[in-house]
């Protein structure tokens, strides 16, 4: 059975969430429609990315992955379609593809929009569903649109490195309120060089080792570990980390107040001191 997988910032207040799956079942017959989630941070593209590649690397290939993030950031008329992975990511123009990527997919094609259409979500999964309906004919990817060569690419929020620092930016928050931040056990290791580590964050606390379980340590104490997707997770066991430490990863109407860049650095940024 074929699948396609939907992620999106449209939330589970309104009807849109079941209207486009009802949609897809009309569209796609014997498509098995899957949800990732629909709680993505408006416009929040680094949450987004590390949501969608910590969730499509256990997908089998041939997977449909449709993307509704910041879907009307251009207004545009088209929509892309890239292979990645041996599976398919379609998604609007606004740089998710090479962020989810992690670079440039093998393939991107532009499907072009239906100009007789209001260019909405609707529209939007109308298209999706009709390359899908292609690929499953066996259609080779290149022959549903023109080569898209000229797309947005966007880079993935990167850790900022000094000889004997890391700066890390909250990427995520989950339903326990524990702090994702965009530093992997990789990138960690080859800054640390076997050396002692500090890591700071809000109110100046302080987290000196690297748990393995929440279980290392005592409930309602605070601790550091690398989670499943490999980055590091600041957390509180059986407790808040984000609310007790005031942290908090990016919103949009930061960057429209007055203080927006000022607040959007002092809630974001995790130091780890090495020596």
């Amino acid at each position: 059975m074929s699948i396609i997988t939907l992620t999106s910032d449209i939330g589970l207040q309104d009807y849109l969430v079941g209207a486009i799956k009802g949609q897809l079942w009309q569209n796609c017959p014997g498509a098995q429609v899957m949800d990732i989630t629909h709680q993505i941070s408006p416009f929040n593209l680094p949450q987004a990315t590390y949501i969608c590649k910590g969730a499509f690397a256990y997908f089998p290939p041939k997977t449909f992955h449709i993307v509704l993030i910041n879907l009307f950031d251009r207004k545009a008329d088209y929509v892309l379609l890239a292979e990645h992975n041996g599976q398919y990511i379609a998604c609007a123009d606004n740089g998710l593809t090479t962020m989810i990527a992690d670079g440039m997919p093998v393939r991107v094609v532009k499907l072009p929009l239906d100009k007789q259409l209001p260019k909405d979500t609707f529209s939007i999964i109308k298209r999706f569903s009709e390359a899908y309906q292609e690929l499953q004919k066996g259609k080779d990817l290149s022959e549903l649109g023109q080569p898209a060569t000229d797309y947005i690419v966007k880079n993935n929020l990167q850790p900022m490195t000094g000889q004997d620092y890391i700066d890390g930016q909250i990427i995520h928050i989950d339903n326990f309120e524990n702090v994702v931040v965009n530093i992997t056990r990789k990138q960690f290791e080859a800054q640390r060089q076997n050396r002692p580590f500090s890591i700071f964050f809000r109110r100046d606390e302080v987290i000196t080792q690297i748990a393995e379980t929440y279980a290392d340590v005592p409930e309602g104490h605070k601790l550091a570990l690398f989670n499943a997707a490999g980055y590091l997770e600041v957390a509180i066991n059986k407790g808040n980390a984000a609310g007790l430490f005031g942290l908090q990863g990016f919103h949009r109407d930061q960057l429209t107040s007055n203080s927006g860049y000022q607040q959007l650095s002092f809630y974001q940024t995790v130091r780890i001191i090495f020596g």
